[in-house]
């Protein structure tokens, strides 16, 4: 419950205010047991909403309006960061998680071996603020998605999260628009590290782990990973079906999982271990792990789909298609545009199609790039499908993979081949799902 004494910051509060359970900076989620944050946006303010949010039942709004059931203060934004940081300063353990990919995979499996609060689809320093907020006091650890898009914001959420334990899973090609390129990449997500922050924090959990991808922007960190890191699981061995190895001698079974899963899987194992839980307990709950849609999903039937629609990078693009080399039978790709790469978009497009025609027997491309990233080019994503399912046969193996393109209309996101969702949805539906 969070209650409206002993606040980190001076409020006038409402009588009618009440506490909460949890916490929003979306009025849509508003509710009788859903407090509101009203926060100024990129295009709109908050206070916008504060009577939508009134009206769904919000037991306070925390604004600078006067208003029925407020907690006014100057700045809500500085008094949410606030609060966040009095809240996480009680929780036994934070585990930060960052990386170009494999944030959102990593983030599920260590939660299921630390039986961890997470924030289950948001990262954005707002929706962080509000989960802190909601569960520092919890016993139980918590584990924080760190994604930055821009300098300086990873040490903006360092500063908010203060991590016990920063993690790395991958380094490479995103958002240099603003980043500019792999090094400053780095640079800027080595500051999760506890040896990189001027405040580090003191204790059992105060450690940095990296991949073993990252590893060498980041010598003489700890590596986890399989051979030769520094916490490895042994005998990997991955089919269409499942993932399998041992991790200090507990056999290790991961449904449908790539080496990416696999090596998420021994980062949650090692934490666990740390954090003094069992490891043969970790691992069950490892084989019940559900990533979120859009995450490397297999889901089989007559012909078989990897839904990686989430989001794209050169990266995560050569993994993807790394793991469809492996599976049996005729292996399909699906490529769109990734963005934010830049001056030297077109270049990265072509050396991941090139990786592509490598690893698929039939390569297909949609949008901007589409003729860079498939033999077969489309200018959208309805064209795309019409041919997909003249082309797909029983047995077939089909990834399907793009950036998201979320500040984009529905029909910008079509023309530039990205939101390959929608392909993934129809996909499912004509073979009878």
């Amino acid at each position: 419950m969070l209650q409206l004494t002993d606040l980190p910051f001076a409020a006038d509060i409402h009588p009618q205010a009440q506490p909460a359970q949890r916490l929003t900076w979306d009025s849509r989620e508003a509710g009788p047991d859903t407090a509101f944050v009203a926060l100024d946006g990129e295009n709109m303010h908050g206070n916008q909403f504060t009577q939508q949010a009134l009206d769904q039942g919000a037991p306070f709004v925390l604004t600078d309006l006067d208003l029925p059931r407020a907690v006014r203060v100057p700045d809500a934004r500085a008094a949410l960061y606030a609060w966040a940081q009095q809240q996480r300063r009680l929780s036994p353990l934070v585990v930060g998680i960052t990386g170009t990919a494999g944030k959102t995979t990593a983030k599920s499996y260590v939660a299921a071996a630390l039986q961890a609060h997470y924030l289950p689809v948001f990262n954005t320093p707002n929706a962080i603020a509000c989960f802190l907020v909601e569960f520092g006091a919890s016993a139980r650890p918590l584990v924080v998605e760190m994604g930055i898009d821009r300098l300086g914001e990873m040490q903006a959420l360092v500063d908010l999260v203060r991590p016990d334990t920063g993690v790395i899973t991958s380094i490479g090609a995103a958002h240099l628009e603003a980043l500019g390129d792999i090094d400053t990449v780095a640079r800027e997500k080595g500051y999760i590290l506890p040896a990189q922050q001027g405040h580090t924090t003191q204790g059992p959990y105060s450690q940095g782990l990296v991949s073993q991808q990252a590893a060498k922007w980041f010598p003489g960190q700890p590596t986890y990973g399989f051979d030769g890191a520094t916490y490895a699981g042994e005998n990997l061995h991955i089919t269409p079906q499942e993932a399998n190895f041992t991790y200090q001698g507990v056999p290790i079974t991961l449904p449908y999982a790539s080496r990416v899963q696999a090596e998420a899987a021994v980062l949650g194992l090692r934490l666990a271990e740390q954090y003094g839980l069992a490891v043969h307990e970790a691992a069950e709950r490892l084989r019940r792990v559900n990533v979120p849609a859009g995450r490397y999903r297999v889901l089989p039937g007559r012909f078989t789909i990897i839904d990686d629609t989430y989001n794209a990078s050169p990266l995560s693009m050569q993994v993807a298609l790394e793991a469809l080399g492996r599976f049996p039978g005729r292996r399909i790709s699906v490529l769109g545009r990734m963005l934010e790469l830049g001056a030297g978009e077109q270049a990265l497009h072509t050396e991941v199609g090139q990786v592509a025609r490598r690893q698929a027997d039939v390569t297909f491309g949609v949008g901007q790039f589409a003729a860079q990233l498939g033999e077969r080019a489309f200018d959208n994503t309805l064209e795309l499908l019409q041919a997909l399912k003249a082309e797909l046969q029983d047995g077939d193996v089909v990834l399907l993979k793009a950036s998201r393109g979320l500040s984009m209309s529905p029909s910008e996101r079509a023309a530039a081949g990205v939101g390959l969702d929608s392909v993934v949805a129809a996909l499912q539906e004509w073979r009878g799902e």
